[in-house]
């Protein structure tokens, strides 16, 4: 009984588990263990062992086999250990079963990442869409709750009251995802209207794996101060900064949340208004810690996501990381060669910064076309829509109508198509 008053210590022990199938590959099980342990770190957590089982088949009930879900119940015993966390996603049966055979704390990889994000969440919104993504993943497993009571228990007042608190349980959560979408879509709404105010502003967006140095990247071009700690999401909100491009051109830059592998998709669905600045940007900086030796499966996990939330064909700049720590100038000759057009940098050091804004500056002008127009007079109404739109060069008001130069960027095209084609005399590239 003593046990029960046990206060769980500060640093809390813990072990991985990941199960794989029979032909999957053991080397990127080890790879996710590791990243899971980073992950476990973060959270405050101190792994004492990493385990791994490979099965023909996942069991419905407790994913991995009873023998193996044995020895770990006797390591956690032997250790005093009363956390285990699995790389795999677990179904609400599974999570059930698991902590009853188990008699102790048991997370997937979903539940170990919201509690980093809870923890790092400090803006308003952050801690917004961290509400909303720990509702999404609370609700299906909601779904077994009040059935396991009857299973186990039985009897009177175990079936109708246990599924009627179940309905009752499931509709608070769902009117608490309601709320929490409302308060994101108006504080989408006020962001909106903040990125209209900068609409004739170059906007470049940083994306990238977790931990690339993303943060650190944005101190360097716009001595920005934003919190930077070698950790994994230590980054949730987006921060906006403005800077200098070389053409003296004032330009703004946001850093936004680091992707991972396996990130589930209602955590990346939550996060999307976080996202959206990546998504109205000209051009599109992709960091990238060539350092670390999956750095092509990070590049692949980033597009991923990035397409997965709708945010493709943008242009964008790969931008390798970390140069600075590289053993080899091999390798980075190599990818030199691979990624012509990619830029090669230290972040912390300031190594090639310059060449990275210039390679900015060239990519953003590549998008924007520059074109002259004569509005006749009676049309004057429509100048607003070109103020609003583009940047306005030059502007001669001429006996015939108002002349006009302009720069319109890529993502402005298609509002200003109408009057471009019915007003244009000559188009520059």
């Amino acid at each position: 009984m003593e046990k029960m008053h046990e206060t769980i210590p500060e640093v809390e022990k813990a072990i991985l588990v990941r199960a794989f199938l029979k032909g999957d590959d053991r080397d990127e099980t080890l790879e996710l263990l590791d990243e899971l342990e980073l992950l476990a770190n973060t959270a405050g957590a101190e792994v004492v062992e990493k385990i791994y089982q490979e099965i023909p088949s996942f069991s419905p009930a407790t994913l991995i086999g009873k023998g193996k879900l044995q020895e770990i119940k006797e390591f956690a015993i032997s250790e005093n250990i009363h956390l285990v966390i699995f790389d795999n996603e677990l179904s609400p049966i599974q999570m059930r079963n698991l902590s009853n055979e188990l008699q102790f704390k048991v997370l997937d990889r979903s539940g170990l990442i919201l509690d980093i994000f809870a923890k790092n969440a400090k803006t308003q919104e952050a801690q917004l869409q961290v509400q909303l993504a720990q509702m999404q993943y609370l609700l299906p497993r909601l779904s077994r709750m009040w059935v396991h009571i009857s299973e186990q228990y039985g009897g009177i007042g175990s079936r109708g009251p246990g599924e009627s608190q179940l309905e009752s349980d499931r509709r608070v959560v769902r009117h608490h995802i309601q709320i929490l979408k409302e308060k994101l879509k108006h504080i989408n709404t006020q962001n909106t209207e903040q990125r209209k105010l900068r609409k004739n502003t170059p906007r470049f967006s940083l994306v990238g794996y977790t931990n690339s140095g993303k943060s650190t990247l944005m101190n360097t071009i716009t001595d920005a101060n934003v919190f930077v700690e070698d950790k994994l999401f230590a980054t949730l909100s987006t921060t906006v900064r403005q800077f200098l491009l070389p053409n003296n051109k004032n330009a703004l830059l946001s850093d936004t949340i680091g992707f991972i592998r396996n990130l589930p998709h209602h955590l990346i669905a939550s996060f999307r208004t976080t996202l959206s600045e990546a998504l109205e940007s000209d051009v599109l900086l992709h960091v990238i810690d060539v350092s670390n030796q999956n750095f092509r499966i990070m590049i692949d996990t980033v597009n991923q996501t990035l397409e997965d939330i709708g945010i493709k064909d943008k242009p964008m700049i790969y931008v390798f990381n970390k140069i600075d720590k590289l053993d080899s100038l091999d390798l980075l000759h190599q990818l030199q060669n691979e990624y012509a057009q990619s830029v090669f940098i230290s972040a912390e050091r300031g190594i090639n910064i310059p060449k990275l804004l210039e390679r900015m500056l060239d990519e953003y002008e590549k998008f924007n076309t520059v074109y002259s127009l004569l509005v006749p007079y009676k049309s004057s109404g429509e100048l607003n829509k070109i103020y609003d739109y583009c940047e306005v060069l030059e502007r001669i008001d001429d006996d015939d109508g108002t002349h006009l130069q302009i720069k319109v960027e890529s993502r402005n095209q298609d509002r200003l198509l109408p009057i471009i084609t019915k007003y244009a005399i000559e188009t520059k590239e």
